[in-house]
């Protein structure tokens, strides 16, 4: 009893389980009919105008009891009992899964609106609560007696199959948005169901409990608590022959939106051009209502109860009616759907590659004994995605399993992949695996061709045989002007101009020849050396202060050096050319009548270029100077006396007219 007892509890710690089914693949946007598990508005805008699903299933196993490595189970002599690992707790879980679709198909209605119609088998198992302790006391081989003690437990295994018509639109479409609605309407047939709920439970087993005499004994069983049992038929008889249950129906409903958003704008021949789409579901809302059922309540006190009285009962309902009290007996239950919410965000990276994170939330507590529930699940999943194949590499994290690592591939009509197959063949403890395989046939929509791959279909594009932007409606850009600036950056495209005016030709707005770049006073004429602004006149007050200074500039005697002294008063008349730098002036220089005429005039010329030299080496542009040495024939006094020989030995600086 002890060996058939941990098989059963090996069992349905074993089973599959999983949030979603065909992970990785229902996010794809060429999954088609098969979307609607997920999110019934994400079969609209689909690239198919028709998809038949001819058959998939997807699988799963996990439990936080047991684990193992994978690659050991390999081996030769492997016992799962002996070399597996435990992880008890005070609140082991297992949940079940396997979904199946079967024929099931979509097509477009219109341009805005898709139906659906599909067929699906389910089976979904809970275990929840069990105390580790239990799992540890059956699995020792050192005795074979045993104890259980649970506080709570609870237990519910159903199967149905569904038959499904969904239908969705276009709720909202401009260029940049597009909200997608639909929904799902489910008849459910259900094909069995067992729950068990246990309160205060105390089993112990004895396996030498009771004495048949002769010196043989076999074991006695003691127990107290509460025990709540339901199931579709008296199915653990001897003589039990399935048979699909009566009266076991009810109906389901999904519903859900799907929102999309394009930067740019959307294109009408175009599938999957969005850069976010965020969808949100509710899935499996309802119940199965199982009329002829049966739901019992029984106080399990009782000592010293032989297992042989057990083996010889008929059914474990003959059995518990025989040996415990019977507190209550009724016909008909529900059950309910395992409802879930679904919250999925895809962004597109670029035209074949996708980044999808996806969330699922059970809504229904684990307490709730008539009623499945998913496991909650983040999935971030990288997606290659195109017309004939699609890659995807899951990574999950699962309730109570931790993270998850699987791969998954469309490649035309088939499609298969695990949720879990490398994290499972990584780990030393794997405590799930699961797998899903399937065959469809999809028709694709006439796909608009595109010559020039410029994403602009040739029937939109006016240059079909050059690549260029949606702006310019599918053109290369051109350049009227020919200034080397492309026109749709061209603020002045019928009119050559510069790259540091956007493709404008500079303005003189004043007329005077100077570019409003360069123009200090653009709105004023004035002249190209004073850099566009209107310059003074030279004044006679201006003219004698120049020679006032001019004839301080002192020379070594007899040589054209100009003394150091004279810098000063140098860089004084600098200044004041600068300010005239249209006004050109001539150097005069002059000598007594000492020395030969000849000399004079050399000397004369050579201290006039001196002075030029210092102007130009400091800024005066030589263009503006003309240098003259007159020597001795322009005396401004007599030559006779000192006094007026030095006044004759001078510069004069005079203004050009």
């Amino acid at each position: 009893m002890k060996k058939t007892l941990l098989f059963i509890i090996i069992v349905l710690l074993s089973l599959p389980t999983y949030t979603q089914s065909y992970v990785g693949f229902l996010t794809d946007n060429y999954s088609g009919v098969n979307a609607t598990i997920l999110n019934p508005a994400s079969i609209t805008n689909s690239p198919y105008k028709l998809d038949i699903n001819l058959t998939g299933i997807s699988a799963f196993g996990s439990n936080d009891y047991f684990g193992v490595n994978l690659f050991d189970t390999f081996k030769d002599g492997y016992s799962f009992d002996l070399e597996s690992t435990k992880s008890p707790s005070s609140d082991n879980r297992a949940l079940g899964n396997m979904d199946v679709l079967g024929p099931s198909f979509m097509f477009n209605l219109n341009a805005k609106s898709t139906i659906a119609f599909f067929t699906r088998g389910r089976v979904f198992v809970n275990v929840n609560e069990i105390d580790g302790a239990t799992m540890l006391s059956i699995d020792d081989d050192t005795t074979k007696d045993y104890n259980i003690n649970e506080e709570s437990f609870n237990g519910v295994a159903h199967a149905w199959v569904e038959f499904g018509v969904s239908y969705a639109r276009t709720i909202l479409s401009n260029n940049r948005n597009r909200l997608d609605g639909g929904f799902s309407v489910k008849y459910l047939k259900g094909l069995g169901n067992a729950y068990a709920y246990g309160k205060d439970v105390i089993f112990t087993y004895d396996a030498d409990g009771t004495d048949l005499g002769g010196g043989e004994t076999t074991g006695s069983i003691s127990s107290s608590g509460t025990l709540n049992l339901a199931r579709f038929d008296e199915f653990d008889s001897d003589d039990y022959d399935y048979k699909s249950p009566d009266n076991s129906s009810g109906f389901g409903f999904d519903i859900g939106l799907t929102y999309q958003w394009n930067p740019n704008s959307f294109s009408d021949d175009e599938v999957n051009d969005y850069k976010l789409k965020i969808g949100v579901s509710v899935t499996d809302i309802g119940f199965i209502n199982y009329k002829n059922g049966i739901r019992e309540i029984y106080s399990i006190n009782n000592t010293n109860v032989s297992e042989e009285d057990y083996r010889n009962s008929e059914s474990i309902n003959d059995f518990l009616n025989s040996f415990y009290n019977r507190l209550e007996g009724d016909t008909g239950y529900k059950i309910d759907l395992p409802t879930a919410v679904h919250v999925n965000l895809d962004w597109n990276l670029n035209s074949k590659l996708f980044l999808n994170l996806n969330t699922d939330i059970s809504v229904m507590s684990k307490s709730r004994v008539t009623a499945n529930r998913i496991a909650s699940t983040v999935s971030l999943t990288p997606r290659y995605e195109s017309k004939w194949f699609s890659f995807y590499l899951p990574l999950s994290v699962v309730e109570r399993n931790g993270f998850r690592m699987g791969a998954g591939f469309r490649a035309g009509p088939l499609y298969a992949g695990s949720g879990s197959i490398i994290s499972a063949f990584a780990s030393d403890n794997n405590q799930q695996a699961d797998v899903y395989a399937g065959l469809k046939v999809p028709i694709y929509k006439n796909t608009p061709k595109d010559r020039d791959e410029d994403g602009i279909v040739d029937k939109k594009d006016e240059c079909p045989e050059e690549f260029g932007p949606e702006e310019n409606n599918g053109c290369p850009w051109g350049d009227k002007d020919e200034d080397g600036i492309l026109d749709n950056e061209d603020a002045c495209p019928e009119e050559a101009g510069e790259v540091e005016n956007n493709g404008c030709p500079w303005k003189d707005s004043d007329g005077d020849g100077v570019l409003d770049k360069d123009d200090e006073c653009m709105f004023e004429a004035g002249t190209i050396p004073n850099k566009g602004c209107p310059e003074e006149e030279v004044t006679v007050e201006v003219q004698k202060t120049l020679n006032a200074f001019a004839r301080t500039i002192l020379f070594d005697s007899g040589t054209a050096q100009i003394k150091d002294e004279s810098n000063a008063v140098l860089l004084e008349i600098v200044e004041i050319l600068k300010q005239y730098p249209s006004s050109g002036f001539t150097i005069e220089g002059h000598t007594d009548s000492t020395g030969g005429d000849d000399l004079n005039r050399e000397l004369s010329e050579l201290r006039a270029n001196s002075v030029k030299n210092f102007l130009v080496k400091n800024g005066i542009d030589p263009n503006r100077l003309l240098t003259v040495g007159y020597g001795e024939s322009k005396p401004i006094m007599s030559n006779k006396t000192r006094y007026g020989r030095s006044r004759n030995r001078r510069v004069e600086i005079n203004l050009i007219d």
